[in-house]
């Protein structure tokens, strides 16, 4: 196949371009020469800014939703499948979170990707369209994010750098749907080699992990200690204490899936930042 990669040497871009291999893939960052779409099969389309706490709306628009556009009605142009990032940032600070469930966006990056689906939706394409609501994924490969990577990559960081991990007060009530980006990937290429649907999905692992259970698990696991510090005034209003994928529709389209907690990515399958 064919297939175009955007956000290529992002966190998941990086990791669906390596699973890809075998495939004919060509790629695209911001800022590299507009893609040709038109002897594609695929686009695979996760460049984004996706920082929460970017305020430049004018940017994140920009290159989150009118690129999106753009490239999505090139794609229904040439009859090029179309798969898209999207996230459960668009639930906001509620605590059921179905596909089919009214959505609160909360930040600009939440907004940009509730408008990008909202405009699929209502300029529907001849082929297959597939957007994917990522809960909070984790994994190597996203140290670049800073203060946007996950706990998991945040506080492996520390306890390597400064020997001491570092969390919010009440970390134990910050109950989050952590997947790993090898699941991720893995759902990618399932419905890209097996599901002809068009539609949005949750994709998490359904379980919740507290901030505060993941530092305990690497600081037992690095040796250090951990210490809790005040949440920054740009996150309070705004910040998910909870997310947890419903995934009755992922289900019915690829069956039951065995994820990776974060316990056992911590202990089997990554034990060092770098790996």
């Amino acid at each position: 196949m064919n297939i175009l990669v955007t956000g290529h040497r992002g966190f998941i871009g990086s990791h669906i371009v390596k699973a890809l291999a075998g495939h004919n893939v060509s790629t695209f960052e911001w800022g590299d020469p507009y893609p040709g779409v038109m002897d594609l099969d695929w686009v695979i389309h996760i460049g984004a800014i996706s920082s929460t706490v970017e305020q430049d709306i004018d940017k994140v628009l920009r290159q989150n939703y009118d690129f999106s556009v753009n490239l999505y009605e090139d794609c229904k142009t040439f009859g090029v499948n179309f798969q898209y990032s999207s996230s459960a940032s668009l639930y906001g600070l509620k605590s059921t979170f179905k596909e089919t469930d009214k959505i609160d966006p909360k930040t600009p990056y939440a907004w940009s990707k509730y408008l990008f689906e909202r405009y699929v939706d209502r300029h529907p394409s001849g082929s297959i369209v597939q957007g994917f609501r990522y809960f909070n994924v984790y994994g190597n490969n996203e140290e670049h994010k800073k203060n946007q990577a996950s706990p998991v990559t945040q506080f492996r960081q520390q306890a390597r750098d400064n020997g001491i991990i570092r969390l919010f007060e009440n970390s134990d009530q910050y109950l989050r749907d952590f997947v790993c980006v090898e699941d991720v990937v893995d759902v990618h290429l399932q419905f890209l080699n097996s599901v002809a649907d068009s539609g949005v999905w949750n994709v998490g692992t359904g379980n919740t992990t507290s901030f505060e259970d993941i530092a305990r698990m690497i600081s037992a696991q690095q040796g250090v200690a951990m210490e809790y510090i005040d949440m920054p005034d740009i996150l309070k209003n705004s910040y998910q204490t909870y997310t947890c994928a419903d995934l009755t529709k992922l289900n019915s389209t690829i069956g039951l899936k065995k994820w990776t907690s974060v316990a056992e990515w911590l202990n089997y399958k990554n034990t060092t930042i770098d790996g």
